[in-house]
């Protein structure tokens, strides 16, 4: 076992060990469990772009930040550190970079593939796996064949396209918010990478672009076993089996509640 993996699964609070005291096998099948638990564990979240600490995505600086550190990431952090998780366990991973649609302007936004995401292969197969999308993410890795994967919170499908940005189409279904499906985001799936210098290329975009939604102010977010917590600058929001209540908050309550649901501080 790695130290990335023995870090990783203790920060999630994986127990890894057979009765006999040897590590368990990481397998396909654990998978869902794992990224349950990791959903609930790390943050999605944005501070170190709002408090100018990024520097580039590799194996040690996530370790540091988010296994060592114990605070959360975005995407290209969060998918980098379950790739690299992957990888370790001896998974056939790669990269690739997705395109987020704006489901109220009905189009992909205009400033590029900023979405990092997984794609693993297992027994001939293909499936999306995708630990870095916030209150987005699949608890079950997804076939790219249409079929529905569902969890504790909602459905999820990648659907087959001919689009001039991609070839498949990550679509959901929340449970308690969504009423039919959506998209989330395109993507190629003949594009495949696996170096995390693009990690640290979207980094860059994320921090610059004038249309960023993560330099603007905070965001963190994160499931819990009844629903997901959402923290912004301005507003505290929780859904707890399909009830959200959702609070407004100042300066002392958002440090206060910053510790108190996500162990981050400021």
């Amino acid at each position: 076992m790695s130290n990335l993996t023995a870090l990783f699964l203790n920060r999630i609070g994986y127990t890894s060990t057979t009765e006999q005291g040897q590590h368990e096998t990481i397998t396909f099948e654990k998978l869902p469990r794992i990224l349950e638990l990791a959903s609930t564990s790390i943050p999605f979240e944005n501070l170190r772009v709002l408090t100018n600490r990024t520097r580039d995505i590799t194996r040690e600086h996530l370790i540091e930040d988010i296994l060592i550190h114990n605070e959360g990431g975005i995407c290209y952090e969060l998918n980098a550190l379950f790739y690299l998780f992957l990888i370790d366990n001896g998974f056939d991973a790669a990269f690739t970079r997705a395109i987020i649609y704006d489901n109220e302007a009905k189009e992909y936004i205009a400033w590029g593939r900023t979405h990092v995401t997984i794609l693993l292969k297992h027994e001939g197969q293909t499936y999306l796996v995708d630990a870095g999308v916030g209150g987005n993410v699949p608890l079950n890795p997804v076939p790219l064949t249409g079929e529905t994967v569902t969890s504790t919170n909602g459905e999820f499908r990648v659907t087959k396209v001919e689009h001039e940005l991609g070839d498949c189409v990550y679509e959901i279904k929340l449970k308690h918010k969504d009423t039919d499906w959506h998209i989330n985001y395109i993507f190629d799936s003949t594009m495949l990478l696996s170096d995390l210098a693009e990690c640290t290329e979207v980094q860059q975009i994320v921090v610059e672009h004038p249309d960023s939604h993560f330099n603007k102010g905070p965001l963190i977010t994160k499931l819990t076993s009844t629903g997901n917590v959402t923290l912004t600058g301005s507003s505290f929001t929780k859904w707890e089996n399909g009830v959200v209540t959702k609070d407004k908050i100042d300066d002392e309550s958002f440090s206060k509640l910053l510790q108190e649901h996500f162990g981050l501080k400021q």
